[in-house]
């Protein structure tokens, strides 16, 4: 219970930290293009993250990279590829293309599809627990953001945001996978790496068509905030708490960024909550605990079942 809960608090974190994060790369963006700003996030990212990496290693007597096999360079390019880089430029051009509401809607069904992959690629069990805990959570986002959706007014940029969504959930996934064999930290620094060398060249293209702007304390630091606490600080915590809890269920804390997101609105830009936001969180909150607490007992029901058959096969037991 205790590890569950660790879990559950490193992915409550980030995905708090992702709810927030609107508000400072919405001011940035006026001065810095999109994906030159997940450019220099993923730049700030990797290196404090290898720093961290190497000050590990040496405390170990050995570089913690030295353990990672070929085979696994190919899932951190792969989780580089197709979450850091494919999923959130996706979501940036959607939402450009469409609107934040609708974008919000979309992208808020990640979690039922990693609910699937996780089924598909890591054979996680589809519990009644897990399946009410995401129809309530559900539920409760789109009692917190509304329903007032347009996919046909912004029908390219909704398919574009459903993109950014699917690659999000299998980036879940395959981190939960990648965990097996590596650390958070090393699956965070070189994913974040291989992202950072995918985005490069686009940013290139992107920085001689449009202005980037920084004779402005505030620009720096809100990219520095954005490189260190939203990518490096947040990607570690939402894979750090992948590796502790099923794909499945920790998915369900990506229901908290929306809930986030608004009250940091009326606390820092003024914006009104209402009764729906109160009902929604209240929601989001009850499918959370449901899940955090069902996962240990359902732990302890396969612990247990895995006993019994090692005793069976060794005898113990009769048939």
């Amino acid at each position: 219970m205790k590890s569950n809960m660790a879990g559950a608090i490193y992915l409550a974190l980030a995905a708090s930290i992702w709810g927030g994060m609107y508000v400072v790369s919405k001011y940035v963006l006026y001065f810095v293009p999109p994906l030159t700003l997940l450019w220099f996030r993923y730049l700030i990212g990797f290196s404090v993250l290898y720093f961290i990496l190497n000050i590990q290693g040496r405390k170990q007597e050995k570089p913690a990279s030295g353990r990672i096999r070929k085979k696994d360079w190919l899932l951190l390019a792969w989780i580089g590829f197709v979450g850091y880089f494919a999923s959130i430029a996706l979501q940036f051009i959607g939402t450009k293309a469409a609107d934040a509401h609708t974008g919000a809607i979309i992208t808020s069904a990640s979690p039922v599809f990693i609910v699937i992959f996780a089924r598909m690629l890591l054979h996680e069990k589809l519990t009644v627990q897990k399946v009410f805990s995401l129809i309530l959570a559900s539920i409760g986002v789109v009692i917190v953001i509304g329903w007032d959706i347009h996919v046909q007014t912004y029908f390219r940029g909704s398919l574009i945001l459903a993109g950014a969504m699917i690659t999000w959930a299998l980036l879940s996934v395959y981190v939960k996978l990648a965990s097996e064999t590596m650390s958070s930290l090393v699956i965070t620094t070189y994913g974040i790496m291989f992202g950072l060398l995918f985005t490069t060249p686009f940013m290139v293209m992107e920085v001689q068509e449009a202005a980037v702007t920084l004779n402005s304390i505030w620009v720096i630091l809100g990219i520095l905030y954005l490189g260190i606490v939203s990518t490096a600080g947040a990607f570690f915590l939402w894979n750090k708490g992948l590796e502790i809890m099923e794909a499945g269920s920790g998915s369900l804390f990506l229901f908290l960024q929306p809930v986030v997101g608004s009250f940091l609105g009326w606390l820092l830009l003024h914006e009104n909550l209402n009764n729906r936001f109160f009902l929604g969180g209240s929601l989001i909150l009850i499918a959370i605990a449901v899940s955090i607490i069902a996962e240990p007992a359902r732990r302890n029901a396969v612990a247990h079942l895995e006993s019994l058959q090692k005793k069976h096969a060794k005898g113990n037991l009769p048939k």
